[in-house]
């Protein structure tokens, strides 16, 4: 599931899911009474993909609740912490990660006809739905804001080679490649193809062969 996913109920949404389901807490046991508190731990097991294209927490991870559930006079105030260990891409050297992340949050449900519910948008508050409060569509989003969209294996990961496409990682500080002037690819070729291989000392051995031959014709001609 992606951060933003539609499947997951947004901001305002009146769904109907079982308490004590996952995100799902019942919190009739906390009344309405401002200032009442609860702590709350829960640990779940993800069904679906939470984050971005190149990071995210993976299907079948352990995301950890740590939150306290405080009654005010218009809602339910939930703050905490949401944690799990994500699975991603590298945006540079392509190569699989593993990462955690740890988010803060903080959001408030608000009841059924208080005044938070009769004078926000549905896209900008929480509502409760029969004593239950929803916390999936909050840990989502939390999760999507806290992602990078370009992730790294490492802060410093120097990506790929742009001319061989080796991690620079494994290649080393010492890999390089040797970039000939293309004013002169037509020389160097030249060079390759001429005998020696374009060697000076070469081309003057030659040279000198073909002298001392020439002198040995002519004395022997006498």
């Amino acid at each position: 599931m992606s951060a933003g996913s539609s499947s997951a109920p947004r901001k305002g949404s009146v769904v109907r899911r079982e308490p004590d389901a996952a995100f799902v807490l019942d919190v009739r046991s906390l009344g309405r009474r401002p200032g009442t508190m609860r702590e709350f731990q829960r640990t779940i097991t993800t069904v679906e993909r939470i984050g971005l294209d190149l990071v995210a927490v993976p299907v079948g991870a352990e995301l950890e609740l740590d939150l306290q559930l405080q009654a005010v006079s218009e809602g339910v105030l939930v703050t905490g912490t949401a944690s799990a260990p994500l699975e991603g891409e590298c945006s540079r050297c392509l190569e699989p990660f593993t990462d955690t992340v740890s988010v803060y949050l903080t959001e408030l449900f608000a009841y059924p006809d208080s005044t938070t519910e009769q004078t926000t948008d549905d896209d900008d508050s929480y509502r409760m739905v029969d004593d239950t409060i929803d916390l999936e569509p909050v840990t989502i989003d939390a999760v999507g804001i806290e992602l990078p969209l370009q992730p790294l294996c490492t802060p410093d990961c120097a990506g790929l080679c742009a001319e061989c496409g080796v991690r620079m990682a494994i290649a080393g500080s010492e890999h390089s490649h040797e970039i000939l002037d293309p004013r002169w690819a037509g020389l160097a070729k030249f060079a390759t193809a001429s005998p020696g291989n374009g060697s000076p000392d070469q081309g003057a051995a030659t040279a000198a062969d073909q002298s001392a031959e020439m002198a040995s014709n002519r004395t022997e001609e006498k």
